[in-house]
């Protein structure tokens, strides 16, 4: 995978809460700094995000974004 953006954090998903439409992801980046992100359900199911899983938060101006290899 190849990105234009610089920031790339890796973490591990640690809790995913699930609403009508969105679906707030967490990950923990160690030293118990955590990242959040608000992407779709579909995005989630399609990305095969669960908690525990190891993930990218992907930081392009305000933007976040996850990835997964």
């Amino acid at each position: 995978m190849k990105l234009s953006a610089r920031n790339l954090l890796k973490g591990k998903i640690v809790k995913i809460t699930m609403g009508a439409v969105n679906a707030e992801v967490e990950l923990e980046l160690g030293d118990h700094q955590r990242v959040v992100s608000i992407i779709t359900i579909n995005s989630v199911k399609r990305l095969g995000l669960e908690e525990g899983k190891d993930a990218f938060a992907v930081i392009k101006a305000s933007s976040v974004m996850l990835a997964t290899d």
